[in-house]
Order: structure tokens, then C-alpha cells, then sequence
């Protein structure tokens, strides 16, 4: 019997030729990424308590993200534990306040084809994209990775995903998650491994593709995972990492799947998720144009450089609505410098938009950005749950970055490609 290509990673970092479904393995991992907020404040003291450190500070990625920068005497407290830990511990791998992990750990070339990882958050599914075998871990799991190298896992079934067809004008890879998670569910997943395939899929550059595996969390998966291929390849190159035999790392042709979703992206309208969930997606034309007090355009999921260019694209010449607000927070530094240098920045503000430092922000509740009691909140971050972005009676809906450019210059919520 064939193995996936997430059967075939957990195999190797177990140690066996395979594996089956339901079989309980440890596994060495080969990469650790923590932040600020699950991470050092969460397992330093039980590290003392047991008078112990890091296995191998060079397989650790920190990033400082959610409380940077720092908006009081708390969040900075936070910041100064996280700054001397790692110190600490000789992480090797501390990017203090440089952008969002999960964008940060791959584009300063930590991930490559093949890769056993976790990480501290339940969006650690992003590295799937790469070709890694990747998800989320709590603060307690964490300690025991951070500590021994390994964990265990449950070998997930696998469910197929495929993608037929050509995305049109305005749409994006989030349009096409949300499409999911409202056919599918928030549950759709089953806390299995998803695995993105097809024509579409292949067609993606590789910031659409982490779009896709970060939102496997919203699926209810436990790693969502696309095979490595040339575009793999190039990215994981230029970032600095080494791709490897990333040949090794396709599904076999007689791999065994839970079950097999088809899509078709040829007709996909943009999609948009009233409150206050993913699943609550539906087509643009079907929602009504509620009036939104903010544009959100940030987060892991919504302002990588390519979403980025997506609002750019729709705002360059136009301003904002009269009394709507704007805010910008690109997911890292590095995309903050790329975006400069283009021009896209200028555009974005010349339009009206208010920019805030790379970091998670307001998407998880934290910083400059989050919403007042009552206020209405259009944005491209993968969740919408209430009281998420702020206050209890805000609502959020979700959207891709084309969307949110679109609505934010006509003030209400509005399919992008009447305005493109």
C-alpha cells in the first residue's frame, strides 16, 4: 500500500519505512518555532523547576510577534522574559519583533521539503506549504519538544483535496478557503492532515499556497500539506534554506485517502464570512453590503507581500471612503522593506490607508488596531470569532485583500472586481 507524502515524513522522523493510519510514533523533530506568547513565558519556569535546557538551540525558531511592539508595562514585561530567555538558552534563531512567525520562520529560510515540525500556534499548519509536515502544539507539548527532541503523534489519515481550474480577476487563495471552510466546515478536517492538490494548486505561487495551509487550522486539520515541486524549490533557494531531495517527498500513486474533495476554482466568485466564523462563507453577491467602520488588511493570512500588492492594485488612484479608516500591518519586516521599495506602500497610503508595524496586532486581539464595542470590521485574517479583534460586540467579516481594498474605497462591503 502507498504512503502520502505526510505518512512518508512522519515515517522518516520516526525512524521506520512507513507507517499506517492510527499507529502511534515519536518522532525527532527537526524544527521548534515559538513566539512571545505561548512561548518562553509559558515554559521557562517549568524549565527551572526541573533544572533543565533547550536540546539543540540551533533547531529553535523565536519570533516576537504578538506583543510587539509593546503598548504597555505588561506587554513589555513580556518582550524583556522573552529577550532574556533567549539569551538564556543561546537561540540562535530570536527575530524580536521582525513580523509573524509563521511568515518569518520560512522566509528566513528555516523550512524546506520533508521537515517534521511544530510549532506554538494553531496556525503552524503555514508550513505545510513548504512541503513540511507541520502543526500546532500546546505550551505543555511544547516544553517536552523543547526539552527532548521529540514528540508523539497519532498518524492522521490524509484527506484530498483537489483543485481544478483558473482562478479569475479578484480572487485569491483565501476566497478559495473560505469556499472550503463553508462546504466543508469548521470541522471538515477532523483534526486529520489535509492535502492541497490539482491544477490550481500547482498554479499558485508559493504566498497563495501558506495562504491555503495556514487556514487547514480553520478547517479543523491537524497540518495541511502541498508536495514540494520547482516552485518549492526556488522559494526555499532564495530564502537562504537548502530544498533538498524534495523529489522524495510526493505522494505515491496508491496512497490511501480518507476521502477526496473536488473544486472548481474556474467559477469561484470572492467569498465572503459574516460573524462570527470562518464557515459562515458565502458568495459576494450574496452578502449584504453592510456598512464597515474599519478596513483590516494584515495578519499571517492577509498581508504577505502578494496580498499586499493585491490592495494596491485595487487602491492605486482612489482614496478611502469619507469617514472609513484603513489600517495596514504587513506581516513582516522584510515584507514592510519589499513593499517600500516598490512603491506599493506609497499607493496604500497616498489612497488614505494608516499603516501599523508588522506583527500580529490587532488580528489577535492585541495593540493599536483592535475594535470599540459596536464596531463593524471587514479584514483579511483567517478568523472571525467574536470578541477576537476587540471588544464583545464588534463583528468582523472576512474577506481576501482584494475585497477589503475594494469595500474600504466604497465604504461598504462590495465585490472587487467592480471595482478593478
Amino acid at each position: 500500500m502507498g504512503q502520502s507524502i505526510a505518512e512518508k515524513i512522519i515515517a522518516k522522523a520516526a525512524g521506520k519505512k512507513t507507517v499506517q493510519t492510527g499507529e502511534i510514533v515519536t518522532c525527532a523533530v527537526d524544527l521548534a518555532m515559538i513566539h512571545d506568547s505561548g512561548g518562553p513565558r509559558r515554559v521557562k519556569p517549568a524549565m527551572e523547576k526541573l533544572g533543565v535546557g533547550v536540546w539543540d538551540p540551533a533547531k529553535i525558531v523565536l519570533v516576537s510577534d504578538h506583543f510587539a511592539p509593546c503598548t504597555d508595562a505588561e506587554s513589555a514585561a513580556i518582550l524583556k522574559l522573552t529577550r532574556e530567555w533567549a539569551a538564556e538558552q543561546g537561540i540562535l534563531n530570536f527575530y524580536d519583533q521582525q513580523g509573524i512567525c509563521h511568515v518569518v520562520t520560512p522566509e528566513r529560510g528555516h523550512l524546506a521539503p520533508g521537515m517534521f515540525a511544530v510549532g506554538g500556534d494553531s496556525h503552524s499548519p503555514t508550513g505545510g506549504a513548504f512541503g513540511c509536515y507541520m502543526f500546532g502544539i500546546g505550551a505543555t507539548d511544547m516544553l517536552g519538544v523543547l526539552v527532548t527532541g521529540e514528540t508523539w503523534i497519532k498518524v492522521p489519515e490524509t484527506i484530498r483535496i483537489n483543485w481544478s481550474g483558473q482562478l479569475g480577476t479578484g480572487l485569491a487563495a483565501k476566497d478559495m478557503a473560505l469556499k472550503m471552510c463553508a462546504t466543508l466546515g469548521m470541522d471538515g478536517g477532523g483534526y486529520q492532515a489535509i492535502q492541497y492538490a490539482g491544477e490550481t494548486i500547482r498554479n499558485l505561487d508559493m504566498l497563495e499556497r501558506m495562504t491555503l495551509c495556514n487556514m487547514a487550522a480553520e478547517l479543523g486539520a491537524q497540518a495541511g500539506i502541498i508536495e514540494p515541486d520547482e516552485v518549492t524549490a526556488a522559494y526555499v533557494e532564495a530564502a537562504g534554506g537548502t530544498p533538498g531531495d524534495w523529489r522524495d517527498f510526493q505522494s505515491d500513486q496508491d496512497a490511501t485517502y480518507a476521502v477526496t474533495h473536488e473544486f472548481d476554482a474556474t467559477n469561484l466568485e470572492p467569498q465572503v464570512a459574516a460573524p462570527h466564523s470562518p464557515a459562515n462563507a458565502a458568495d459576494v453577491s450574496a452578502i449584504e453590503k453592510a456598512e464597515i467602520d474599519q478596513f483590516y488588511i494584515g495578519a499571517c493570512t492577509g498581508a504577505k507581500l502578494g496580498d499586499l500588492k493585491m490592495a494596491a492594485s485595487i487602491l492605486e488612484g482612489k482614496k478611502v471612503a469619507k469617514g472609513k479608516r484603513l489600517t495596514i500591518a504587513p506581516a513582516s519586516s522584510q515584507i514592510l522593506t519589499q513593499a517600500t521599495k516598490q512603491g506599493i506602500i506609497e499607493i496604500l497610503l497616498d489612497a488614505g490607508a494608516s499603516l501599523l508595524p508588522p506583527g500580529c496586532g490587532a488580528c489577535a486581539g492585541y495593540g493599536v488596531g483592535v475594535l470599540a464595542e459596536d464596531e463593524v470590521c471587514l479584514a483579511s485574517t483567517a478568523r472571525n470569532f467574536q470578541g477576537r479583534m476587540g471588544a464583545s460586540s464588534s463583528k468582523v467579516y472576512l474577506a481576501s485583500p482584494y475585497t477589503v481594498a475594494a469595500s474600504a474605497v466604497t465604504g461598504h462591503i462590495v465585490d472587487p472586481r467592480e471595482v478593478l
